[in-house]
């Protein structure tokens, strides 16, 4: 038993389970009954059987075992539960013995929470006339289903919840007879109910998987229904998007590409997609984005549904993605499941790429690999860069300790060395190796080793070498650039954001590739890469020449600050993604000291005739970081705003406010992006415009706002108005039907710039009107600013007991996403001792990492300030911004 771990001990193993749910009682307790059968491998006789259970009443368990042709049968004569650990023990008066024959059959009751963690309620509102069955109190009406990722089946059933102990599973529920019931596996046979008015769907019996993949779900549901067209065992495989009742046909663009994706990635993974069935389910309360049950996807309703005409098209390009990337987890997570939680990056990583490259497929005229660059890779940055962070393969004990790993690093970090990888081996090459490694470890666990194993053999390349360092160690390094006439010197160093490297945070070197370009065509120089921290490259063109051509590389860049300027002013020979890499590793060894903001902004002022959506996305989002680290130092704030005005006004002018009607997706993603920064800065004719259509809207008008404008207008209504504009919105919150109106409601309402009107937010916030997996998003849109981050603070603080902890802490992950984004944005070494302070005393399991996230990253900003202040008013004085 590996040590690192707090796993069950190994005396037992399970093949299959046999799980009955019946007996539900709604709206009372939400209480349910159940009983499964365990078929269990016997490995060492004993007297005592250690599963997991949380939160669930055990009624009785008994053993039956069949040895040599002799059966027996004993019942438990006690039940130990060892609540922190998740575990119960059912002891028994005579030792059993050894035998692949052997089943456990338990009888318990759960309940149904409203947790978003094991089996759950999601409460909504119809927009149609639901069945009659269907629960309701006053206000909504409840669907039912299941997320066990990471550790939560066992909160639904006792099982051996763990990732390496796969079992199949035989699944029957009790629900009323004009509800749908759906599970991992199609529909076998439905009888009768001996209650009147229900009924028994069993279905068919699954491949082994992981206990966390199991999954169901039951609803006034309907679907809508397409087939791949590639043929699975001689037939075209269903897949249907099912949502509650009204709601199906903004499953469409979902199903669309559901269907493809399946067949492509069948082609390149070289194996058939391995169930008769896909189903995506649109949940109205999820804690995550999706969740990739086998063959029963579930997804929060942003990430799947589309409306045409009532939704933001950047949904459009969010739903591709999610569907993609929880399909790859079909084959990649699913068919091959990691061995520990410790490489839960295999199956995050892996899929975040490979669902990008799907969507890429899908849709080549999105350019998704400069979003990737932008969003991916400068987000993995982010969090790699603080001293806090963590390896992408992490030690992992126990539960708690797993779902602060679904992270930036396991999904981001982790897709973009994979990303490093694919473009150093070749993508085809790469995929090759993959293939190899899902056929040798189909139905079965892996490890980080084995898709090395299976790389090194379709590249002829040691890989496991190379990239040892990236998945095991912490950080990653920037390479500074020292020049001299045709050539020049380059040297490793761990990227630290806030500057202070020591030498025990600087004994890794890293294998980078190079990624160089140069001369007059900027054409690329093959095979060069850097494996020690320090080398000197010759024949270099002093004209024109770049690292790491086209981002694929994890690595900041640092250069001198004149040939910064050259590269800006050369960026016609730069690739989108050149581009983006560029601006982000600027604004970085700005922060961090490696280079200076004065060059950044510099750098930025080349950019204001560029005419690319992802560009901007990636400088505004950088230049707003600047701005956000500045935010209550009044000067700088208003020459950075007078700044912005400078490079974004021009294009917000040139792109207008109106649509064409089959208009370019990117370039209506320019327009709301830029419409929305040069509203936030102030900037007249926007702001003035965004008023007018606002106060239109509000007044019934909904034309005049095309719905990807609905950001940009709320946001400088509520920014530059007052309590009524906040009241408006707080009004369209309540009423949308729109899909994605509630998330556009509450990111915009955060921005508002009293403490009186912040504090109302909060309260509003917190209230039952605001779903608890939405709160975050209030969260991180109020502490957006300076105003109110520190009113969320005082918030935070003063209800901590009364409503913070005890509204969000029965899911550890809403918890711990919360705080994080509610409380990085500050900039004070005062703050952050505050919070120190606040929580020293505090059971902080579920949430420590994210906190030490948070304080590293306030004081990497408060380093920053202190440093960089003086020298940023010297620069916007000297250019004429104050």
């Amino acid at each position: 038993m590996a040590s690192d771990r707090d796993v069950l001990p190994d005396t037992v193993k399970p093949s299959n389970y046999n799980l009955s749910i019946h007996d539900i009682e709604f709206l009372g307790d939400w209480s349910y009954q159940g009983t499964v059968k365990i078929d269990l491998d016997i490995k060492k006789s004993a007297r005592e059987i250690v599963l997991n259970a949380n939160q669930l009443t055990i009624h009785s368990a008994q053993l039956s075992t069949e040895q040599t042709k002799t059966e027996q049968a004993a019942k438990a004569t006690k039940i130990d539960y060892d609540a922190p650990k998740h575990r119960v023990t059912f002891q028994f008066d005579q030792e059993f013995p050894v035998t692949n024959k052997a089943v456990l059959e338990v009888k318990f009751q759960g309940t149904i929470n409203n947790l978003m963690a094991g089996f759950y309620r999601s409460r909504y509102k119809p927009t149609v006339e639901p069945a009659k069955s269907v629960p309701h109190d006053d206000e909504h009406h409840y669907m039912f289903s299941t997320q066990f990722e990471s550790c939560d089946a066992r909160r639904t059933f006792p099982c051996f919840d763990e990732p390496n102990l796969k079992a199949s599973l035989e699944f029957d529920i009790e629900i009323p007879e004009d509800q749908v019931a759906l599970s991992n596996m199609p529909e076998k046979e439905v009888k009768k109910s001996s209650k009147d008015g229900w009924k028994v769907v069993t279905f068919e019996k699954s491949p082994i998987m992981s206990t966390y993949l199991f999954a169901w779900a039951f609803g006034d549901f309907e679907y809508v229904e397409d087939f791949t067209k590639r043929k699975y065992n001689g037939k075209n495989m269903p897949v249907r998007v099912y949502t509650t009742r009204g709601l199906k046909e903004q499953g469409r663009f979902a199903l669309e590409n559901c269907h493809k994706v399946v067949d492509y990635f069948s082609e390149i993974f070289q194996i058939d997609y391995p169930l008769p069935k896909v189903d995506l389910l649109a949940c109205h309360e999820f804690s995550h984005g999706a969740m990739e049950n086998w063959g029963l996807i579930t997804y929060r309703t942003t990430a799947v549904l589309f409306d045409e005409k009532t939704s933001s098209a950047r949904y459009k390009n969010r739903v591709a993605y999610v569907v993609s990337h929880e399909l790859a987890h079909q084959w990649f997570g699913n068919l091959v499941t990691m061995d520990w939680w410790n490489e839960l990056w295999l199956n995050e990583g892996f899929a975040t790429w490979v669902g990008w490259l799907a969507v890429d497929h899908l849709f080549p005229e999105w350019n998704v690999w400069g979003q990737f660059v932008t969003e991916s890779t400068d987000t993995g940055f982010t969090l790699d860069s603080i001293r806090n962070s963590h390896p992408i393969e992490v030690p992992v004990r126990d539960a708690l300790e797993v779902d602060q790993i679904f992270d930036h690093i396991s999904y981001l970090k982790g897709s973009s060395v994979i990303r490093m990888l694919s473009a150093h081996l070749g993508t085809q090459t790469f995929l090759n190796g993959v293939a190899s490694y899902l056929k040798k470890h189909q139905y079965s666990n892996a490890t980080t080793t084995d898709l090395w194993d299976a790389l090194s053999a379709a590249s002829g390349q040691d890989v496991a070498k190379f990239m040892e360092p990236w998945i095991r160690k912490i950080g990653f390094p920037v390479i500074t650039v020292a020049e001299e006439p045709g050539q020049i010197t380059i040297q490793q160093n761990r990227f630290l954001i806030s500057g202070d490297v020591e030498a025990k945070d600087d004994e890794t070197t890293w294998w980078i590739p190079l990624g160089l370009k140069t001369g007059p065509k900027a054409e690329a120089v093959e095979g060069t890469s850097l494996s020690t921290k320090e080398d000197t490259i010759r024949n270099i063109d002093d004209s024109f020449y770049k690292l790491n051509a086209d981002a694929s590389g994890f690595y900041r860049t640092s250069y001198p600050p004149e040939r910064l300027k050259k590269l800006g002013e050369a960026r016609h020979l730069l690739s989108l993604q050149d581009k983006i890499g560029l601006i982000g590793d600027a604004a970085a060894t700005a922060q961090s000291g490696n280079g200076t903001t004065a060059a950044f902004l510099a750098l930025a002022e080349q950019f204001k005739d560029e005419d690319s959506y992802l560009v901007w996305s990636q400088l505004l989002s950088s230049l707003g970081h600047i701005k956000s680290v500045f935010a209550d130092v009044p000067d700088i704030q208003d020459g950075l705003r007078k700044f912005t005005v400078k490079v974004v006004g021009p294009v917000a002018d040139k792109v207008g406010w109106e649509y064409a009607p089959d208009e370019d997706y990117l370039k209506g993603q320019l327009r709301a992006l830029v419409l929305l920064h040069a509203g936030a800065s102030g900037y007249e004719p926007v702001v003035d415009e965004a008023k007018k259509r606002f106060k239109a809207y509000m007044g019934g008008e909904t034309s005049v706002i095309h719905p990807s404008l609905r950001t940009a207008v709320f946001r400088t209504a509520v920014k530059t108005g007052g309590q009524a504009e906040f009241d408006a919105i707080k009004k369209f919150y309540t009423e949308t039907t729109a899909v994605d109106g509630k998330e556009i409601a509450l990111s915009t309402l955060g921005r508002v710039q009293t403490p009186e009107l912040a504090k109302a937010f909060l309260d509003f916030t917190f209230s039952p009107v605001v779903a608890v997996q939405d709160r975050h998003t209030c969260g991180a849109s109020l502490g957006g600013h300076s105003t109110g981050r520190t009113v969320l603070w005082d918030y935070i603080k003063t209800n901590w007991d009364s409503k913070v902890f005890p509204e969000l802490s029965g899911n550890m992950v809403v918890l711990e996403r919360f705080l994080r984004v509610a409380l990085k944005h500050f900039s004070s070494f005062e703050v952050e001792k505050d919070i120190g302070q606040f929580f020293k005393d505090k059971d902080c399991r579920g949430f420590d990492r994210g906190l030490s996230v948070v304080r590293d990253t306030v004081i990497s900003s408060a380093k920053y300030k202190e440093r960089d202040e003086a020298r940023i008013r010297e620069w916007l004085k000297a250019s004429g911004y104050a």
